[in-house]
């Protein structure tokens, strides 16, 4: 399902806002050609320049990048990784708390947010995650100057927002949870009751950001919590898109307009029960 929304000037200031979100991670991911000249040792170099705030490392396989298009093809498509001489490794860099995490690999650096204890209170994005990724994806640049690899390229951002919603929060069914099924045959509201409330419900929609500066995803899924293996669950939002340049205030900025769309997306599909439960105070 694919639908065009209108393009809003707002400042983050008018966005809806949670004394009490559902998010649990958060990741800006920025995607670019690969860099010829890095190699293994580089994985290791580039951690002595961190590893005083991200203690802790693990070594996992390079992620495939999507790439959102608007030529021949719609929808995103999946950019296998061009291996060749470069590391298939992509490095976790882990802080002590382990609730913030950068990912590197030859062609993508990601920053994450990890809500790991349950009482922690989400440390909202213009306060702590926007500053946090642009400190590290300052101090990546400077080290790739020392180590004469020219300066990535950008090719795709990508900024998303995990959400894991329980049962626990005075609502039983999932009636109550998605405003844009609210016909969904047992919601009560179609015309027919011949079928119950569905037991699971999974979704998977996109939209196109203004002047096709990417898209926006939003899916739906039951999942099994780690931290806890509760069933609950969980609502993505995924923006992802080129900006306007390699420069770091175009990737802010093209950070900005995803997040706000993120934000107002879940508003939009969420419901104004859910809204209460959650805290919104604006």
């Amino acid at each position: 399902m694919t639908a065009n929304l209108v393009e809003k000037s707002t400042s983050a200031s008018t966005l809806p806002e949670y004394g009490n979100p559902p998010v649990t991670e958060t990741f800006l991911s920025v995607s670019f050609a690969d860099l010829e000249k890095w190699s293994v040792p580089h994985f290791g170099l580039y951690w002595s320049w961190i590893r005083e705030q991200y203690a802790r490392f693990e070594v996992k396989p390079p992620v495939d990048t999507q790439m959102e298009t608007f030529d021949d093809q719609p929808g995103s498509r999946n950019m296998l990784l061009q291996l060749f001489n470069q590391p298939p490794v992509r490095c976790w860099y882990i802080n002590r708390q382990e609730n913030r995490l950068i990912q590197v690999q030859n062609d993508r650096f990601i920053f994450n947010w990890r809500k790991m204890d349950p009482a922690e209170v989400y440390p909202r994005f213009d306060e702590a995650i926007r500053g946090e990724f642009e400190t590290e994806w300052r101090r990546f640049g400077q080290f790739l100057d020392s180590e004469s690899i020219p300066k990535p390229q950008v090719t795709q951002c990508e900024i998303g927002y995990i959400n894991q919603i329980t049962r626990e929060a005075n609502w039983s069914t999932y009636v109550s949870l998605i405003r844009a099924f609210n016909v969904w045959p047992g919601s009560g509201n179609s015309d027919s009751d011949f079928l119950p409330t569905p037991e699971d419900i999974s979704f998977n929609t996109r939209y196109t950001l203004p002047d096709r500066k990417g898209r926006l995803h939003v899916q739906l899924a039951p999942v099994v919590r780690n931290i806890d293996g509760k069933r609950v669950l969980q609502l993505s939002l995924t923006a992802r898109g080129l900006p306007r340049s390699s420069e770091l205030e175009d990737l802010l900025g093209w950070f900005d307009m995803g997040r706000e769309w993120i934000v107002r997306g879940f508003t939009d599909f969420t419901s104004n029960e859910m809204h209460q439960i959650w805290q919104r105070t604006r």
